[in-house]
């Protein structure tokens, strides 16, 4: 029996191919441990045509992180469409979910980004920034307004629920009540930083 044609793929769609393939060996190794050899042999590819797409060890990490991050950013986008509180939870239960449904892979980013190089970490730290970016302009729609100290608490709130939904043991449990939480975490913090904040969490 002859054996199955491999499909040739475009250049694009092989350096996708190669991103998805780096994205799903982040669920079992850390951003420094992917390896060029072992993503070659997966995708069935020679090592020297990853470093035609890639360059280095160092721009793939970097494209990894680039596409994992637009990806959770993706899935984490605000609907404009609903009404804020509307939006506010939907977004803490699609974060919830994303979190812990790649679980392994978003540590290995978080973790990995604090010893990986400036690119990466501006990477990560860019999706930190864009969550709270987000987060203020839910505040100002909710008639907060703006200052460095309610900048620096939505950034420090950001990390917290990052920790928070790392932390969670049991994937399985109530998701629901994880996103409660946050939510009232979120609300306390905003109170802490202008009162007005507080007839929020009765909403």
């Amino acid at each position: 029996m002859p054996a199955p044609r491999r499909t040739r793929l475009t250049p694009d769609q092989r350096r996708a191919q190669l991103l998805r393939l780096g994205r799903e060996l982040l669920a079992t190794r850390t951003l420094d441990e992917l390896s060029v050899d072992e993503l070659a042999e997966r995708a069935g590819i020679s090592r020297g045509l990853m470093f035609h797409y890639f360059k280095s060890k160092q721009g793939f990490q970097r494209a990894v992180v680039e596409a994992a991050c637009a990806d959770f950013l993706e899935r984490t986008a605000p609907d404009t469409a609903l009404e804020p509180f509307v939006r506010l939870r939907a977004v803490l239960g699609a974060f919830v979910d994303y979190v812990l449904d790649h679980r392994a892979t978003y540590v290995s980013l978080v973790r990995g980004a604090a010893s990986a190089d400036a690119t990466v970490r501006e990477l990560v730290d860019g999706a930190r920034g864009t969550q709270a970016a987000r987060l203020l302009a839910g505040c100002a729609e909710f008639g907060l307004d703006d200052s460095p100290t309610l900048r620096a608490a939505a950034r420090a709130w950001v990390v917290f629920a990052e920790e928070t939904v790392i932390a969670w043991q049991d994937p399985e449990e109530d998701r629901g009540r994880l996103a409660e939480f946050l939510e009232r975490t979120l609300m306390a913090v905003l109170a802490c930083v202008d009162p007005a904040a507080e007839t929020l969490s009765r909403a």
